[in-house]
């Protein structure tokens, strides 16, 4: 079995010092006893021949990581800085971001026995992989002592494999990969003085009905939110831009076009699995009642107050529920209305409600609570996964770590190719297993090419 071998952990900081203090929201602060995001991308060594300055040496490559790390902490102070939580009179906490410049933590590690091609050939991924990424188990509340943001870069025979961790309480999917484009178009520039093409907001947004600190009463049952995971494997499963494009089709021709509304892409590739996982998933129900858990992004229904580059959480959850017999006796199309519904549903004032409700009564997520028969769709394909150039090529291929994971959890990415999308299915091995060999499912899924 291969072992990592770390050779060097260190601190890294931004080289400009500031005094702020950055209030948290609720999007922020329902998020407080879950684990960071982990996200990470594969790519191959520069090759010699095309990039003679980059391929002196692999410590040189660390080198520039670190210091383009650090550059691009100039932009973003808060990912340097740490949780502070204040009690109050009613005993109450209230969570800010002091960015005290304490720093990101950046480790490297080598798996000298270990390909590009072990990883991204295996059909279900090596656990291996989850060792590629710093601060495992670490949960958001923990931000007070541990660093906001922590990198692992872990060297392979023939690569490279770039791990982040950010607080789940500092940042959503869109502000992960915001950091993320930064930092590579800053190491591939390599200008330290380069102006991000979309530089970041950290101001959080509170609407004139809240008071901002916002008041949590985190408990002791929340801290110690613990259950026992099933034993449970993970699987890409590749949808090529022509099957997505004849899964929206046949799903808009069924029952969208009917409706004088539009399934998308998305809906549709999703409602696909979705029908797929009740029928491979065993001693099913037919009346029991399954949902999906769909993520609401606030941004472009909070414009203008939210404006472009707002760094931070402003995402929240619905569900979509149904019963096994219901999905089973329709199309996918059919489960593809039922999201397109609940998702029309949330309007500018919906996304309103969603927050000073919470404000009223706080509702901290928990992860004991995730449903058995759920499943959780999170990150989006249209995050720009591809583009990460750190100036030796684009990655090859995109994970996630072990944090927040569970039975039924669906981790969403565009594919390599334009217009594709990867759903990274985690789920029990006898339901992805026979996923597998579910010939209906299957006929929509394609073969990942490596390049």
């Amino acid at each position: 079995m291969t072992k990592l071998q770390v050779v060097s952990t260190c601190v890294i900081r931004s080289q400009k010092s500031i005094e702020k203090k950055i209030q948290l929201t609720p999007w922020d602060l329902q998020l407080l006893t879950v684990n960071s995001i982990q996200k990470g991308l594969f790519f191959h060594k520069p090759n010699l021949q095309q990039h003679r300055e980059l391929a002196k040496s692999s410590s040189e490559i660390i080198n520039r990581l670190k210091i383009s790390l650090s550059d691009t902490l100039n932009h973003f102070p808060l990912l340097a800085g740490r949780l502070v939580a204040s009690k109050n009179s009613d005993d109450t906490l209230s969570f800010f971001v002091d960015c005290n410049n304490e720093g990101a933590e950046f480790t490297y590690v080598t798996a000298p026995d270990l390909t590009v091609a072990d990883i991204l050939e295996q059909t279900y991924m090596p656990k291996i992989v989850k060792s590629f990424f710093p601060l495992n188990g670490v949960r958001n509340y923990e931000g007070v002592s541990k660093p906001l943001l922590a990198v692992q870069v872990t060297e392979l025979v023939d690569g490279f494999f770039i791990g982040c961790t950010i607080n789940h309480c500092v940042a959503d999917g869109t502000s992960f990969w915001h950091f993320f484009n930064c930092w590579s178009e800053i190491a591939r520039n390599g200008d330290s003085n380069l102006i991000v093409n979309k530089p970041p907001v950290l101001d959080r947004w509170f609407p004139e009905f809240v008071a901002s600190p916002i008041h949590v009463p985190l408990s002791k049952e929340h801290v110690h939110d613990e259950f026992d995971l099933p034993l449970l494997e993970e699987r890409v499963f590749h949808f090529s831009k022509e099957n997505i494009a004849q899964l929206k089709a046949k799903a808009n021709s069924e029952y969208g076009n009917h409706q004088k509304i539009c399934i998308s892409s998305l809906q549709a590739v999703l409602a696909h699995l979705w029908q797929s996982v009740i029928r491979c998933r065993c001693g099913t129900n037919a009346d029991e009642k399954f949902s999906f858990k769909l993520l609401i992004g606030a941004r472009q229904r909070l414009q203008p107050h939210l404006p472009e580059g707002y760094f931070g959480n402003a995402v929240h959850f619905v569900n979509v529920t149904t019963t096994a017999r219901e999905m089973l006796e329709h199309d996918s199309g059919w489960a593809a209305l039922q999201m397109n519904k609940v998702v029309s549903t949330q309007t500018h004032e919906e996304v309103m409600n969603f927050y000073q409700s919470w404000v009223k009564n706080p509702k901290i997520v928990k992860k004991s609570e995730v449903v058995a028969n759920s499943l959780i769709a999170s990150s989006s394909p249209r995050f720009d996964v591809y583009g990460n150039n750190f100036g030796w090529g684009r990655p090859v291929a995109v994970r996630s770590g072990a944090g927040n994971k569970h039975d039924g959890k669906m981790t969403i990415f565009c594919g390599a190719e334009q217009g594709s999308i990867d759903i990274e299915a985690c789920l029990t091995p006898e339901t992805l297993h026979a996923m597998g060999q579910d010939a209906k499912f299957m006929g929509a899924v394609s073969k990942i090419e490596i390049v």
